[in-house]
């Protein structure tokens, strides 16, 4: 089997679909992406095919490391999320190939299901509690919101209050029957970020997630020594070397590696696995595409140490599009009680109707993410 040709469809709300074809009829689908930045990552698959068409899809483990090491210069979102897609369209073929799932040939599930959430709130977290009874309404029990909006390096208590009250109201309004983590988003300074967590012990979230900035990850185990909530990070980080330092300083209870940037299936599997020997779960990031979410699901399912997948459904990018679609096959994504089954289907599992993804294609938006400010002027982290 040899490759013949690699075709890209960049799609609304802000996603883009790898088509890879063989000379024997069978295609494999990818999601290699950076939010905003696009069309940056299709120009890097486009040069990645030079080392991939009239080459068998099925060595995996070869092609890539003739992408990651074929070039003197490696690494980043941009080379590793064009890896990250072309891999998990890699293993479609293999999967379908052999009609087996991917989990199969990576040495079989250990779980029939995996736990879910879904985001509410929006990126100016508000009408929380009406979000939360969608989500419920749809099969979730377990949910996900931004924790701030701007947030100077050292703010009012007014604005450390209107952080804390709609936690609170999550609390006085649901009890112990729905769980949140909440999303500091890396807008939160290091000493916010302690302020914040000890404010936020007593209502209990899940887990802070990116309570710093990733290039500020030292601080993960200084912040982990003040707080009882678990801290989460990994989704600004894009190969087994990033993940090794903050494994070794400490401090990060659940990683959120993103399946199509941190180099796909291939590369996550990997980190998962040096995850689980540091006693760190694991919690892939995943606000995209159905393919991107059906690769994590891939991981999860052969991962002993996964313990939530996050997904898009609903969340407040899916401006145009919402997750399925795109899918042919939406009931094997179907939440129950919290949980998405295992799928049986051959290679991702994931049915793409490609006619809808041709036809969305034609007229696809460039999506930005927004440009904030401080009161000052500054500028302000998204």
């Amino acid at each position: 089997m040899k490759i013949t040709r690699l075709t890209t469809f960049r799609v609304p709300p802000r996603w883009m679909f790898l088509k890879i074809e063989t000379d024997e009829g069978i295609t494999g689908w990818g999601e290699p992406v950076i939010e905003g930045r696009a069309r940056t990552v299709e120009a890097a698959v486009h040069e990645l095919s030079e080392y991939l068409v009239g080459q068998d899809p099925r060595s995996i483990n070869d092609l890539w490391q003739v992408m990651y090491r074929g070039g003197f210069y490696r690494g980043g979102p941009i080379l590793m999320s064009a890896i990250a897609g072309i891999d998990q369209a890699l293993w479609d073929i293999l999967g379908k190939s052999m009609n087996r799932p991917v989990y199969a040939l990576l040495g079989g599930r250990l779980r029939d299901r995996m736990k879910t959430y879904c985001w509410v709130g929006g990126d100016r977290p508000g009408e929380i509690v009406e979000g939360i009874h969608r989500a419920r309404a749809m099969g979730f029990d377990t949910v996900k919101m931004n924790g701030t909006e701007e947030f100077a390096r050292v703010e009012s208590h007014a604005a450390v209050d209107r952080a804390l009250e709609k936690f609170a109201l999550i609390r006085s309004t649901f009890g112990n029957t729905v769980d949140f983590g909440i999303d500091f988003h890396g807008r939160v300074s290091l000493p916010m970020a302690k302020v914040l967590l000890r404010e936020l012990e007593p209502l209990r979230p899940l887990f802070v997630e990116e309570p710093v900035l990733a290039e500020h990850c030292e601080q993960y185990a200084k912040l982990a020594e003040h707080t009882a909530i678990p801290l989460a990070a990994g989704e600004r980080m894009f190969s087994r070397p990033e993940f090794k330092r903050v494994f070794e300083a400490g401090g990060i209870s659940i990683l959120q590696p993103d399946v199509s940037h941190a180099g796909g299936i291939t590369e996550c599997v990997r980190i998962a696995a040096m995850a689980e020997a540091y006693d760190v779960a694991l919690a892939p990031h995943c606000p995209l595409g159905p393919v991107a979410l059906a690769a994590c699901l891939q991981v999860d399912l052969v991962s002993h140490n996964a313990v939530f997948q996050e997904q898009s459904m609903g969340i407040h990018y899916n401006q145009g599009a919402e997750l399925l679609d795109y899918v042919s096959n939406p009931e094997d994504f179907r939440v129950k009680d919290g949980f998405v089954a295992a799928s049986e289907k051959p290679g991702l599992g994931v049915e793409i109707d490609e006619e809808r993804v041709v036809a969305a294609s034609r007229n696809a938006p460039d999506w930005r993410n927004p440009v904030w400010r401080h009161a000052d002027g500054s500028v302000a982290e998204w």
